[in-house]
């Protein structure tokens, strides 16, 4: 396997490669079966086996949580997004001359890389925490100069995504893994188009509390990802399993011994449209840029405990080094009982979950013009970030 290097690859040479590593990888995943539908006990709380086997492995993938008539929605909603998307880094207009979309927030929903790009690894940015860099290869595409890699803001760019943020069942796995006070972490789409999809180096996520004396391998919280479309081995999200629970991790020196970023234990987290996965934000993990001809759409969000947010100095915001206070944390938790809220007007036939924080407050959060713009517009500059 070839180790990062400055030599060109050519995307065809790197999809080879790319393909005789799943091989073991796709086989390593069988042998855990960390997936399956969602199971309730006979409390309706989550299945302790599908708990136990989240802090074991650091995942869990559920499979056709959300219903097929939801994800179209939201994959209109994102067609919308992609046909409205300014033309690049810096630009007003979409491709049809159009005021682009998304020039009515403080912080811009789109960013852009360079086709097959690894724009963290190997930097500072975001802390430092992705030391190397991917391989990078040459798209046989030459004219197209940038691509969409991340959309932020689900909540307030897309109507099925503030519905999506309120799933009764989301926001019950949310309850069984950090508490019934659980609190919002950020959210985040992330695009891979076919055979031009960036890529995101090898990194844990949590950054403020790894030499805290109460650490443990949930403190971090954790990240679900709703897949739009088919995530195959060549464009998912790959992880190693069992590493949330090492502590901080010399990614740098695992690379280097290993001679090349395909680490030997991880393992490919293959899904269908619908499929959900959960996964630790201190599990070692990323993926590999898109040469496949598959696109790959995963609408990103996470939580925390809030005993693991009460107190501490925010990080990889514009909020860094804020201490998140009571206040604080309720401002950014507002959005939880409005999507909510949102999706219950949509659902109607629904049970709708029931937010503990936000008990006896129903009604000054539902879903109306006015927390439109008092809760949900910009809401995104309020995340709370460790």
């Amino acid at each position: 396997m070839p180790s990062n290097s400055t030599m060109p690859l050519t995307a065809e040479a790197h999809a080879a490669t790319l393909a005789d590593y799943t091989v073991r990888g796709v086989e390593r995943g069988r042998q855990l079966d960390n997936r399956g539908l969602l199971r309730r006990d006979e409390s309706g709380n989550l299945h302790p086996d599908i708990l136990a086997a989240y802090w074991d492995k650091g995942f869990y993938i559920f499979e056709g949580l959300v219903d097929a008539d939801e994800i179209q929605l939201l994959r209109d909603d994102m067609q919308y997004l992609f046909d409205h998307a300014p033309t690049g880094r810096g630009a007003v207009h979409d491709a049809q001359g159009r005021p682009a979309f998304g020039q009515q927030f403080k912080r811009n929903p789109y960013t852009f890389v360079k086709p097959l790009s690894d724009p963290w690894g190997g930097t500072d940015l975001l802390g430092g925490r992705h030391p190397v860099a991917m391989t990078q290869p040459a798209p046989a595409d030459k004219d197209t100069k940038e691509v969409i890699f991340i959309m932020q803001g689900m909540c307030q760019i897309m109507d099925s995504g503030l519905r999506l943020y309120g799933h009764p069942d989301l926001l019950s796995i949310a309850q069984a893994v950090n508490g019934d006070d659980f609190v919002p972490y950020n959210d985040a789409i992330f695009v891979k188009p076919a055979g031009l999809g960036g890529a995101v180096a090898w990194h844990q996520d949590g950054v403020t509390h790894w030499n805290a004396t109460n650490w443990d391998m949930g403190i971090h919280g954790f990240n679900f990802q709703v897949q739009l479309y088919a995530c195959t081995p060549a464009n998912c999200l790959w992880v190693v399993p069992g590493t949330h629970r090492l502590g901080k991790l010399d990614i740098k020196a695992m690379v280097q011994a290993n001679g090349s970023e395909y680490l030997p234990d991880a393992i490919p987290l293959t899904c269908e449209p619908g499929d959900v996965t959960i996964v630790n934000r201190q599990l070692l993990h990323g993926s590999f840029a898109n040469t496949s001809p598959n696109l790959r759409v995963s609408l990103t969000f996470g939580f925390h405990r809030r005993q693991a947010v009460l107190g501490a100095r925010g990080a990889l915001s514009q909020a860094a080094g804020e201490v998140y206070d009571e206040q604080r944390i309720f401002e950014r938790a507002c959005v939880i009982p409005v999507a909510i809220d949102a999706r219950s007007q949509f659902y109607s036939s629904e049970s709708p979950f029931d937010y503990q924080p936000f008990a006896g407050l129903t009604d000054k959060y539902r879903y109306n013009d006015d927390t439109k713009a008092s809760v949900i517009q910009d809401y995104n500059l309020k995340d709370l970030s460790i």
